[in-house]
């Protein structure tokens, strides 16, 4: 028998001995066998469970109700409550009796996780009995008996007397100490006056969160757009949901300690034709709104999925122009800024009537368009913030390539200590084949006056004046103002 071989068998070994002991405990306890303090405990898996329902925060956290059907023996005993999150807030935990819940007290609460591990195994067994594999000079294997005295910067033994330090073959121990666990496990104390009972652990529980993401298809006239929303769902939370009920909440929770922000995920290609789904149900809860999947959904353990929000169809939309200024272009002279872009944005009402009227989570709108030969080309993204219906939303998709123009102030004067007067030109040019609306939007600082002006602007706000110009397909126009400001 080689080396190799003999390594797995003693491997095997290892394994089936501890699985053995486990699978031991695992049936002591479901018969309630009695323990160290006299009571006895029982364990509940996955295998009990009658439900699960998921309710997810965009702030890195989630809501987990799981329900199991359990036969307790009256008086004290021990609940080992298994296969919840490892992530798991344990202070969050509360359990309750759905049947009878007048019968099923709590004594007390503790969350055990001194997980297992080569590390925690070893040093659980300093100062007792382990078993050494040796080999031979002639590649054969014996046993033999030491004890474990130290495992700091590597492990320790006396053999026969001698003192070892470190050991070349495997080490063999003869069980699992029962202080250790595969994973992590809630064990709650618990005085019944019934018998059976379907209960319901509710926690909270880190290392989960989704994010909305939708994806907009412009018609070729520009005017109207199909829209797709899914969430994506990411679970890192150390455990698998199985056939759950799935929610999520939109909205800015107040936290104590705010979970990690997640960043937002970059849409599969083929989505921009995925098929539509049925839209989830939304309702407003609190100050937040809550969104419900229609149909029941597996959440693996490190998995990614991405489910449909909603769908909307022939949205209208406006495209427009914006060549905007600066708040300090009036208190001092200014070189002339030539050639730059106008900005270029998407406007869309969240309303019934215009196919939309669901409030829209905070994420990544991300929009498409197909160029002459019908193949869709993406065109810009920017991300909204959460909002309500029948709100306008409005995108930034960059800047213009086609429309330009230059800036040049024609006069600068310091009418005093706080009073300036300024005076520019700007050139737009539309090089496109079609006509557009250009708005150019100047930040106003202090108190300011339009002296002159060759087109008529519109005061925005106190601190906004927006002139609009039409530009002809291929043309030109030109702007000029004058505008005294006091500070």
């Amino acid at each position: 028998m080689n080396m190799r071989l003999l390594f797995a068998l003693v491997l095997v070994g290892v394994v089936t001995a501890a699985g053995g002991v486990a699978a031991e405990q695992q049936g002591r306890l479901r018969l309630n066998d009695p323990v160290a303090d006299g009571l006895h405990t029982q364990q509940t898996t996955l295998e009990d469970q009658t439900d699960v329902a998921v309710t997810v925060y965009n702030n890195d956290r989630a809501l987990v109700r799981d329900r199991r059907k359990i036969t307790f023996l009256p008086g004290e005993s021990h609940l080992k409550f298994m296969d919840v999150a490892e992530s798991i807030m344990p202070q969050t935990v509360s359990l309750r009796s759905l049947n009878d819940p007048g019968k099923l007290k709590i004594l007390e609460q503790n969350f055990e996780y001194d997980l297992m591990s080569p590390q925690k195994l070893m040093e659980k067994y300093v100062g007792r009995e382990v078993k050494l594999i040796n080999k031979s000079e002639d590649y054969t294997f014996y046993e033999q008996k030491a004890t474990l005295l130290s495992v700091n910067n590597g492990p320790v033994y006396e053999v026969d007397g001698e003192i070892y330090l470190g050991h070349p073959g495997e080490v063999v121990l003869p069980e699992i100490p029962e202080e250790l666990i595969a994973k992590p496990t809630l064990v709650w104390l618990l005085s019944n006056d019934g018998a059976d009972h379907e209960i319901e652990a509710t926690y909270l529980t880190g290392n989960i969160n989704w994010s909305a993401d939708y994806v907009v298809t412009l018609n070729r006239t520009e005017t109207a757009m199909d829209i797709e929303g899914w969430v994506t769902l990411n679970n890192r939370s150390g455990a698998t949901y199985t056939n759950a009920e799935l929610k999520l909440v939109a909205g800015e929770l107040n936290l104590v300690d705010e979970g990690r922000a997640m960043g937002a995920k970059m849409m599969r290609a083929d989505m921009v034709m995925a098929p539509s789904a049925p839209m989830m149900e939304q309702e407003a809860f609190a100050e937040y709104h809550l969104y419900t999947l229609q149909r029941r959904t597996t959440i693996r353990q490190n998995q990614s999925k991405q489910v449909s929000l909603l769908s909307g169809t022939e949205v209208p939309v406006e495209k427009r122009y914006e060549f905007r200024g600066n708040v300090n272009f009036y208190s001092s002279s200014i070189s002339a800024l030539r050639n730059q872009n106008a900005d270029v944005f998407l406007y869309f009402q969240n309303r019934e009537e215009d196919g939309m009227g669901m409030p829209l989570p905070a994420g990544v709108i991300r929009v498409y368009q197909e160029d002459r030969s019908g193949m869709l080309q993406f065109s810009g993204e920017d991300r909204i913030q959460h909002t309500p219906r029948n709100e306008e939303v409005r995108l930034t998709l960059g800047k213009a390539f086609d429309v330009v123009g230059d800036r040049i102030q024609t006069d600068y004067r310091s009418l005093g200590t706080r009073t300036h007067e300024a005076a520019f030109k700007i050139d737009l040019r539309n090089r496109k084949d079609t006509a557009i609306t250009v708005d150019v939007v100047e930040p106003m600082p202090g108190d300011w006056t339009v002296v002159s002006e060759s087109h008529p602007h519109e005061k925005r706000d106190a601190r906004t004046a927006v002139f609009s110009l039409d530009i002809p397909a291929d043309g030109e126009v030109e702007l000029t103002y004058r505008i005294r400001v006091t500070y």
